[in-house]
């Protein structure tokens, strides 16, 4: 179903790491630690200001990939796994992009399902990856049909 976008990425977006928006995410995921919203606990720490949750690379734009249509709802969140070479710091620039790194299908009790693997990538100004993270994405047997209707 997938296979012919593997190996294809979206063009590199610009994305901003915000003040606001991260303490929004912060007070969202019921983290408050003064490392993300405090700006004198910030700029007392080794990083020198304040820096953002680890999942909050979830609110970047990354692209799109041409041909890769996926539909918003019956999708299933099956694996997340973030790394970092260091924290994302507030008011850093940061280019986002998405690559698709394997498609593959299984049986299950429901049904054959897909497996979608992506790879999402930030990367400062000067082109070093910052963090990555890789997801696998499921999509049901009932989903995978009405995609193709």
């Amino acid at each position: 179903m997938f296979r012919q976008v593997i190996g294809e990425e979206s063009k590199k977006i610009k994305n901003v790491v915000e003040k606001g928006i991260v303490k929004r995410f912060a007070e969202s995921i019921g983290d408050l630690h003064p490392i993300y919203v405090d700006e004198e606990v910030g700029r007392q720490s080794r990083y020198g200001r304040n820096i953002a949750p680890p999942t909050f690379p979830r609110v970047f734009d990354y692209g799109e990939i041409e041909g890769l249509h996926l539909p918003n709802k019956g999708l299933i969140h099956g694996e997340q796994i973030y790394h970092y070479e260091r924290p994302l710091l507030v008011g850093e620039e940061l280019y986002c992009y998405t690559q698709v790194k394997d498609y593959y299908e299984k049986e299950g009790k429901n049904g054959l399902m897909g497996f979608l693997v992506t790879k999402r990538y930030g990367e400062d100004l000067q082109g070093n990856v910052i963090f990555t993270e890789e997801a696998t994405i499921i999509i049901t047997e009932k989903v995978r049909k009405a995609m193709e209707v």
